[in-house]
């Protein structure tokens, strides 16, 4: 079985969307197989989205994430990374698809609500950045 990292950033934490985006995983018959609702540190933050340092946007990324708590999961399924990829949808809300979670939620590109791993060495990478020790 494939896993896959999905973070619902502070913004979907904010807004109460916990239980509707872990409800819509479960529906698709995916296990939750670790999650935690955390305040991430900045040095994590950074390691996450470390090929993004550098770019103009990479400080307000970060400063945005750490806004709030943040729910992180280990997603376990068959095929979990595409198919829950697909369920995220465009992280630009006018090409998110209505039924997908930004289709349905986001209306900013910045704060699109959810992220989740696009590769299998993504997935280990970044789970191993938010469920390591002194993570």
């Amino acid at each position: 079985m494939e896993r896959t990292f999905i973070m619902i950033k502070s913004d979907g934490v904010q807004r109460g969307l916990i239980g509707e985006i872990i409800s819509r995983i479960e529906q698709k018959g995916f296990t939750l197989i670790k999650a935690e609702l955390k305040q991430p540190e900045r040095k994590t933050i950074e390691a996450h989205y470390t090929e993004h340092k550098g770019r103009p946007y990479f400080e307000s990324l970060v400063s945005f994430i750490l806004e709030g708590p943040v729910m992180a999961m280990v997603i376990e399924g068959e095929n979990v990374i595409t198919v829950m990829r697909l369920m995220i949808g465009d992280k630009n809300p006018e090409k998110a698809i209505p039924g997908t979670i930004r289709g349905d939620f986001a209306n900013n590109t910045t704060r699109n609500l959810i992220h989740g791993s696009d590769s299998t060495e993504s997935a280990e990478r970044e789970i191993n950045i938010w469920f390591s020790e002194g993570s």
